[in-house]
């Protein structure tokens, strides 16, 4: 199993952090370099506890799709989104939420397996561990600079 533990400090109020990392246009938005797009379950808008999303996306000149589902939530505190279907053997991603010294410490631990042995795990050791870091650091730079600007989510 792979684990990725990412520390973001941003100068908004937690329940706006809370909002915007469940925001579904949002991510979008943020993902635009790999063209993600919900294309079933929720697709606009705020997800929330038992709800799910199918994202399809461009990773590694393919696109593949991925199904998640919220199967964990204590708003504004935490929330824990789980692949249901993909190309992971697992996938599990924790969000968490803290004030701390008039700022949000968001915290993210994305846990991952992948599937086709030895040369899974070459392929995540050599590719996939540093894409999937960048792509949630890109997606927090965002989120950071959207709060911390103030500026109203792009339609």
């Amino acid at each position: 199993m792979t684990t990725i533990e990412l520390h973001t400090t941003i100068k908004a109020p937690v329940e706006k952090v809370f909002d915007l990392s469940r925001n579904i246009d949002f991510h979008m938005l943020s993902a635009s370099q790999t063209h993600e797009k919900a294309i079933a379950g929720i697709t606009t808008g705020l997800i929330g506890y038992g709800e799910t999303v199918t994202w399809r996306g461009r990773h590694f000149g393919l696109f593949l799709k991925h199904t998640s589902k919220i199967v964990a939530w204590e708003h504004s505190k935490k929330f824990t989104d789980i692949m249901i279907e993909g190309h992971f053997k697992y996938f599990a991603h924790q969000h968490f939420f803290e004030k701390k010294d008039g700022h949000t410490l968001m915290r993210d631990i994305l846990k991952y397996k992948v599937p086709f042995g030895p040369f899974g795990q070459l392929f995540n050791v050599l590719f996939l561990k540093r894409h999937l870091t960048k792509f949630i650091q890109y997606r927090n730079l965002a989120l950071k600079e959207l709060l911390e600007n103030k500026k109203p989510l792009p339609n």
